[in-house]
């Protein structure tokens, strides 16, 4: 008896995490890629000698990818090793302030009781609450869809129904941190975690507040070969489980019987159909509309919400060691409502930033040449609605040089060597990413979580979606669960 077959649009990390999964239940997998590499937005950049890790550069939930490895009998390990770090991330204030977020979270709120207005207990509160907003939602509205009734017949999620107050769905993120913390400066590190799925601190609800226990009772990871080896490593466990990928392959159109009840029979692309029982789209879901569903009615409120934030990368080789930086940096602004402001309201870039820079070389000695530094540095924009790149760039070049100067006391320009930049218009082009967005829908609201377009369609039978624009949202771990989710669905068609 033939195997039943399985069709992929998209090699982002959760099209091979759904390629990996239908190839375990025993599908024969293709999956098509318009780009002559996998990743999406998971991928790297080789520049004069530099290695960048182009996108993602935390890893947290590690466990997710492990489990790949295990659902196919194989050990993690003979493909993929990371280690965990004791430092989390190095925060610089303008007024001179310095804090080193460890994983030792009593050195922590130690440093934080010594150096600012708040009190350790306060990060041990804060942190408490983190957990209860994990526990409460991770079963009920990460790990299953909220878009099918049986989700709602667990025991577990009728514990989470009734919990729900605790979630702190009806308060900003903003409001809660001020509540929870004297010190303003501890407020803007805490509401910083908003950006991790490209909301608003000051629209977005408390519940975001979830975020730093992935970080602070997980862990944060570094592969010992850099992000991206995440992708290869699970490229080569799908290969190894007969996945079959084709580069360069855009797909045209996604087919279905059109009688009383659609059901997908396959893919066009090159204008030859190719048949499959199941599709799984991990193209943007703005997209997957517009372009491959042209004749299926669009969920139009779902798709005209407001977009996440997107970013501006430069991917600078550094001559010289700047020791003062680690692995993972921030340079606050000053006014940090302001820049929420300036992204949302004005969609413009704000003349003060926050800076991210990523220095994977701190840990990774190959990723940049001797006595140099490959700099990921990146600020958050707004989604591209046509502003003016060219000139918001050389504007915020200017800008972020002039902020690491002054905070860093050093004449940065005179030591880039090379320069690559990625926009909002480059990440909708090469990721397919609607206007750029790094998330698929912002999170600025309290149902947010609610209004993400499901796994599956409710008009086409074995068609699926996963990815950061569908549920459960954006950054790796989520995408992850959206692949899970996925499985867990087929199990009962």
């Amino acid at each position: 008896m033939p195997k039943s077959k399985a069709i992929i649009i998209g090699a982002g990390i959760a099209g091979i995490a759904s390629a990996i999964r239908m190839a375990v239940k025993g599908y024969e997998v293709d999956i098509f890629e318009a780009n002559t590499y996998s990743g999406g937005k998971l991928t790297e950049i080789n520049l004069n000698g530099f290695r960048f890790d182009a996108g993602p550069s935390l890893f947290t939930m590690p466990q997710y990818v492990d489990e790949l490895f295990k659902i196919a009998n194989k050990n993690p390990s003979d493909y993929f090793e990371y280690d965990q770090l004791e430092e989390i991330c190095r925060y610089f204030y303008e007024d001179g302030l310095r804090l080193t977020s460890k994983a030792d979270l009593e050195q922590f709120a130690q440093e934080i009781q010594e150096k600012t207005n708040s009190k350790a207990q306060e990060i041990t509160r804060f942190l408490k609450k983190s957990e209860t907003i994990y526990k409460i939602t991770h079963k009920v509205f990460l790990e299953r869809s909220l878009h099918k009734l049986r989700s709602y017949l667990h025991f577990d999620t009728i514990k989470s129904i009734f919990s729900f107050g605790k979630i702190d769905a009806f308060r900003t993120q903003n409001k809660a941190n001020e509540v929870f913390f004297k010190d303003p400066r501890i407020v803007q590190l805490f509401n910083r975690y908003a950006t991790y799925n490209g909301s608003n601190p000051y629209q977005a609800p408390a519940t975001l507040n979830i975020i730093p226990h992935f970080e602070y009772h997980f862990g944060a990871f570094l592969p010992k070969k850099g992000m991206y080896s995440i992708i290869t490593a699970l490229v080569k466990l799908a290969e190894d489980l007969g996945v079959n990928f084709y580069f360069s392959q855009k797909i045209d159109e996604i087919i279905y019987s059109e009688d009383k009840k659609f059901k997908v029979k396959g893919v066009k692309v090159n204008n030859v159909i190719l048949q499959a029982d199941v599709v799984v789209s991990n193209l943007d879901i703005w997209f997957t509309y517009k372009n491959l569903l042209k004749k299926i009615k669009p969920p139009k409120k779902l798709l005209q919400q407001e977009r996440s934030s997107s970013a501006l990368i430069f991917y600078w080789g550094i001559k010289g060691n700047y020791d003062e930086l680690g692995l993972h940096n921030i340079l606050f602004t000053k006014n940090y409502q302001d820049e929420f402001n300036a992204i949302w309201k004005d969609q413009i870039i704000t003349e003060d930033p926050t800076i991210y820079i990523n220095i994977t070389s701190k840990h990774l000695k190959s990723d940049a040449p001797k006595g140099c530094e490959n700099w990921f540095v990146m600020i958050n924009v707004p989604a591209n609605k046509g502003q003016d790149w060219d000139i918001l760039i050389k504007e915020a070049k200017l800008n972020i040089v002039k902020k690491i100067n002054r905070v860093l006391k050093t004449n940065l320009e005179n030591n880039i060597i090379c320069e690559e930049i990625l926009d909002p218009r480059s990440i909708e082009s090469k990721t397919g990413s609607y206007q750029g967005s790094l998330y698929g829908n912002s999170s600025n609201n309290q149902f947010s979580a609610f209004l993400r377009h499901p796994n599956f369609s409710s008009k086409i039978k074995n068609l699926y979606f996963c990815g950061g624009s569908v549920h459960p949202g954006g950054g790796i771990p989520l995408a992850l669960l959206s692949a899970k989710i996925i499985d867990d669905g087929i199990k009962f068609e």
